[in-house]
């Protein structure tokens, strides 16, 4: 990617000259033009977003109008003046704006007081944060659960409400950014109630049509800068395919060596050479392997390298992450292995390599994991390695697909019942629900109301609607989607926590006999206890590592819309989706290669969601040249193979969806393939996949036939997460069976 040239504006005139001369003390002389005109739009008390790419200086664009307010308001009367509020999706970011703020606010004196308030801020310091601090830092899940429930407590501060900042807004997609979108309404109906109208300010270095994504999160109109004016060092990007090994895998596919351990070899080789690397890695399990094997590499080489290796993840103790934040930040740390956690704009001057891997799921994150090097403005290498997998194998080999294609458009639905309805029970027990009210929430809040008093969850009392319980209702929902409290992990022997798990990954992540990882230590999984919600571990140093399997049965609730594709039929509509984690298998650390299965005995989970599904005729089989016995394993592979592209079709990866494929489905009478949301009520992934189906599925066909194994592998066919051990499943049968659907798709 070749460096761009740099175009410089001036600050608008309402730029406090203070604020300017802070700015040029940081080492900026003058604004990129972006910068200059997101401001305009933000004095002028327009909301805006602004799209550009990473390290495009996005921060100043909104600290410049926020902090020039700030200061005007630090001459008011009662002392408080106005106030902004910065949401982040993640906690490291917040952590990593406010030292920001403080280093460019520092001339400014008293007048700029940040503050980050979340799940780690002590409780000493809270009182403090609600009463004096103008600048709060936050992410959505604090705000849901301990802003607006205690407005009366934040009064001061949300009256005085001129800015809300919401930063990487293309993450709040799916389930979860849905859920931020009926945050985002009870914060501005909170802020009425105050009198406060505040100007939200929406950042995000990789968004498609990003005014209309931030018109949907915040439901409001919005203006969109999208040109980006600053410069940037040269980029070198290189796909990696890891090699094939001579072993075999399930029924007898070849085994290419996994991303983990190219992606450890990678980190090792540059961090032998001095060059400061993060490698990103989808999974925590993936992060501490990356970390360890990386580690004891470098141990051969110079025995003072490993301690400059760390893995990064979700589920550490706050001091943990906190110090491991600023060993990046400092340079002491060489190397990392982390998860999404750092992949947002989190600042790490003098990064020079970025390894990812395997695909991130989005075009999205693949930009704005490759973005964290070379943030200095030198060049800087982004290596994506490929897992053995169809979307991946398929980029590596069609990289038109990465660099010629812009990025997704942003999946929400705000109006979903499961996210909305929990929602509405929050807002009234912030202040009582009327009917005026409903055209913030949208258009499917009165048809949820009396459904909400049935359940004995509102009651309406003359012309409004009241909680009436005594638990909280924002406890109603996890606005992650994560189903429930966290599993807490314990060390069995010392009653040490060591972590947290998200209570939806329990069943397939801490189950009896799973290998835990953390900090790179083993433990086994000695019990899940899913009524306490902990699970007791030991340490231990096994061979293998741990993959559970599951069972999945899916009924059609409704179907929404069908459309005919010569005899099949596609559609769309609601579904339930039963799973149970059966057993787990045991795979060699290096090489993947399964040791052995052990059954489980953990309670089936029952999923009502949104899925699209195809059907076939006996007559279209017949044209595929598909029989009986080969039938089971077509659709089996045609599933398989099209959740693994759906990717680069929705803004979603492969563990956001599920699917089944059932040769003779009770409801349809027809052989049929589900994929389906893998959240409550819908992400709006299946609905994508449903629009997009003929493109989806053509491409779907086009991975597995360019495959060149005989019989299928798991770069085309075969599933990491398959509950029936990838059997059966057919390749050729597939490449004819989707052939013979695509040749009905209707002409536009």
């Amino acid at each position: 990617m070749p460096p761009r040239i740099g175009t410089h504006a001036d600050w608008p005139a309402q730029i406090r000259p203070e604020v300017i001369d802070a700015i040029r003390s940081a080492g900026i002389d003058r604004p990129w033009a972006h910068q200059a005109r997101t401001s305009e739009h933000a004095l002028r008390g327009e909301s805006v977003v602004v799209a550009t790419g990473t390290a495009s200086g996005k921060s100043l664009s909104y600290l410049a109008p926020v902090l020039s307010t700030l200061l005007d308001g630090s001459e008011a009367p009662n002392g408080r003046g106005a106030t902004a509020l910065y949401l982040a999706p993640t906690k490291a970011l917040a952590a990593d704006q406010r030292r920001a703020v403080r280093e460019l606010a520092t001339p400014l004196g008293t007048a700029v007081r940040p503050a980050v308030y979340d799940g780690d801020t002590p409780v000493e310091e809270r009182e403090w944060v609600r009463q004096y601090a103008n600048y709060v830092l936050t992410n959505p899940d604090m705000l849901h659960r301990g802003i607006l429930p205690a407005h009366p407590r934040w009064s001061s501060f949300l009256r005085a409400l001129r800015y809300v900042v919401i930063d990487e807004c293309h993450t709040y997609r799916g389930v979860f950014g849905s859920h931020v979108a009926q945050v985002v309404r009870r914060l501005r109906r909170v802020c009425a109630r105050y009198g406060a109208e505040p100007v939200f300010l929406l950042a995000s270095a990789t968004a498609a049509e990003p005014a209309q994504a931030a018109s949907r999160l915040t439901g409001l109109p919005v203006a969109e800068i999208t040109q980006d004016t600053s410069p940037r060092g040269e980029l070198v990007f290189a796909l990696w395919e890891p090699p094939l090994t001579e072993l075999h895998g399930e029924q007898g596919a070849p085994v290419r060596r996994t991303a983990t351990a190219e992606s450890a070899d990678l980190l090792t080789d540059l961090a032998v050479q001095g060059v400061r690397t993060v490698a990103f890695v989808r999974s925590r399990r993936g992060a501490e392997l990356i970390a360890l094997i990386a580690q004891e590499r470098l141990a051969e080489v110079d025995r003072s390298l490993p301690a400059r290796i760390a893995a990064y993840r979700g589920g550490y103790l706050p001091e943990e992450r906190r110090a491991l934040e600023r060993a990046l930040h400092s340079g002491e740390l060489l190397g990392l292995a982390a998860t999404t956690a750092l992949e947002l704009g989190v600042d790490v001057s003098g990064l020079d390599a970025v390894v990812i891997a395997g695909y991130p799921g989005t075009r999205a994150s693949l930009w704005q994991q490759a973005g964290r090097a070379g943030r200095a403005g030198q060049g800087a290498l982004a290596v994506l390695v490929a897992r053995d997998d169809p979307l991946d194998t398929y980029l590596v080999h069609h990289p038109e697909a990465l660099f010629d294609q812009p990025v997704e458009s942003t999946v929400l639905d705000p109006d979903n019942p499961y996210v909305l309805a929990p929602h509405l029970c929050a807002a009234a027990s912030e202040l009582p629900l009327t009917e005026a009210d409903f055209p913030l929430f949208g258009p499917a809040a009165p048809g949820l109301m009396p459904q909400l008093e049935a359940a004995n969850l509102l009651r309406r009392r003359a012309t409004a609607w009241y909680w009436t319980r005594r638990e909280r209702a924002a406890d109603l929902t996890d606005i992650r989607g994560q189903g429930g409290s966290p599993v807490q992990v314990v060390e069995a022997g010392t009653g040490r926590l060591l972590g947290t798990v998200d209570a939806a990954a329990a069943h397939t992540t801490v189950h009896d006999g799973a290998v835990h990882l953390h900090q790179g230590r083993s433990y086994l999984v000695r019990h899940l206890d899913l009524e306490d919600n902990v699970a007791l571990v030991e340490e231990a140093n096994p061979p293998y590592s741990t993959t559970a399997r599951d069972t999945t049965a899916i009924s059609i609730l409704e179907t929404e819309t069908e459309v005919p594709w010569g005899d099949a039929r596609l559609c769309f509509g609601s579904v339930e989706v039963t799973n149970q984690v059966v057993s787990f298998l045991r795979r060699k650390l290096i090489t993947g290669e399964v040791l052995g299965e052990t059954k489980l005995d953990l309670p089936p989970r029952t999923l009502r969601t949104r899925a699209v599904w195809w059907t076939v005729t006996e007559d279209q089989l017949d044209a595929a040249r598909v029989n009986p016995e080969q039938l089971g394993g077509a659709l089996h592979a045609a599933e398989h193979a099209s959740i693994g592209m759906l990717p680069l079709f929705a803004t979603c990866d492969r563990w956001d969806i599920g699917g089944v494929s059932v040769p003779l489905h009770p409801d349809t009478l027809l052989p049929t393939v589900f994929v389906y949301d893998g959240h409550p009520g819908g992400a709006g992934f299946a609905e994508r996949a449903f629009h997009t189906a003929a493109d989806w599925l053509a491409a779907t066909r086009s991975a597995i036939a360019a495959c060149e194994c005989e019989a299928g592998c798991p770069s085309c066919i075969q599933s990491p997460k398959c509950g029936n051990g990838n059997d059966p499943l057919h390749k050729r049968g597939a490449i004819r069976l989707l052939g013979e659907l695509l040749r009905g798709v209707p002409c536009d």
